[in-house]
């Protein structure tokens, strides 16, 4: 018989402490490949009551167990969710952890895919109120997902260069290396003939143009304050993990890149030293595709 969980159930240092725990051997297991745990995922993951994605750490967590589970769809909701919808959870199914941000003085709230950390209109910071356990479509009775259009490779392709041209920023193809300088704020990139494949592209302009999002007259991200002399390895994986949401949005794939093994060592000493460091680089992360989704049809 399943057993219901309590949402209040490990202090909140403790589900820092896990969530990092998980996702650092996740990096380890794939590091000899460069394979990170937010590849080759099923898209964004969704809320199947809502039908809202859910966000920052919290597509980071699912995408890490569905990809160790072998799950194939991205619906999940809550044990009561599913239920009330007629599918059941199946005899002996383990939940997943997702997270609940709220910012301080709000009440009343109960939808653990709406926020992030870092990401608060008002300029207070979001505090971890609680975690909630949901499961995945493929743990359950009687679910049939919801038919996804497939894109072909010619309207991905289309879809994602509209995407990236629609932005205010410059980009520069040239060279062989993928870089953002922030002295003239400009994107360069090799020419597209040179990317194995245009999703190996898009992929790649993704994460130079999420590092792009820092520049100070747009979201003005200053990690140094927090990570000090590691905050260029955050910054990093600040763009990692953006370029992933965003290939998801997008209908790509993120890409292993062999200059990940440069970085990879880092995250893990990042990580394993400070237990928030994963919530706080999704959490920029998703504002800086936020910001990226914004742009779209927005006046130059």
């Amino acid at each position: 018989m399943y057993q219901k969980q309590s949402s209040h159930e490990r202090p909140k240092s403790d589900l820092y402490a896990d969530v990092t725990n998980q996702i650092v051997a996740a990096i380890e297991a794939g590091a000899a490949t460069y394979s990170l745990p937010w590849q080759s995922v099923p898209g964004m993951p969704k809320n199947v009551a809502s039908n809202r994605s859910y966000r920052g750490i919290n597509t980071v967590l699912l995408w890490l167990i569905g990809n160790s589970k072998g799950f194939t769809t991205p619906y999940w909701a809550t044990f009561k969710q599913w239920r009330e919808l007629g599918h059941p959870v199946r005899a002996g199914e383990k939940s997943a952890t997702v997270v609940f941000w709220k910012q301080l003085g709000e009440r009343g709230s109960d939808a653990p895919e709406t926020a992030v950390e870092g990401e608060a209109s008002d300029g207070h910071r979001p505090i971890l109120a609680r975690a909630y356990h949901v499961f995945n479509a493929a743990q359950v009775e009687g679910f049939t997902p919801p038919s996804v259009s497939i894109l072909s490779d010619n309207e991905r392709d289309a879809r994602a260069e509209a995407f990236f041209t629609g932005l205010p920023i410059e980009v520069h193809h040239e060279g062989s290396q993928a870089f953002y300088r922030p002295s003239t704020d400009t994107v360069h990139l090799p020419p597209f003939g040179l990317f194995k494949d245009a999703n190996a592209y898009y992929a790649t302009r993704g994460h130079e143009c999420v590092h792009a999002t820092g520049a100070k007259a747009r979201l003005d991200r200053d990690l140094t304050g927090r990570f000090g002399s590691e905050s260029y390895a955050v910054e990093e994986l600040v763009a990692e993990l953006g370029a992933a949401f965003l290939c998801a949005d997008l209908g790509l794939s993120s890409e292993p890149r062999l200059d990940h093994a440069g970085y990879i060592e880092s995250w893990l000493k990042v990580l394993k030293g400070d237990t928030r460091a994963i919530f706080t680089a999704a959490g920029k992360a998703q504002t800086a595709v936020d910001w990226l989704h914004a742009q779209q049809g927005a006046t130059p």
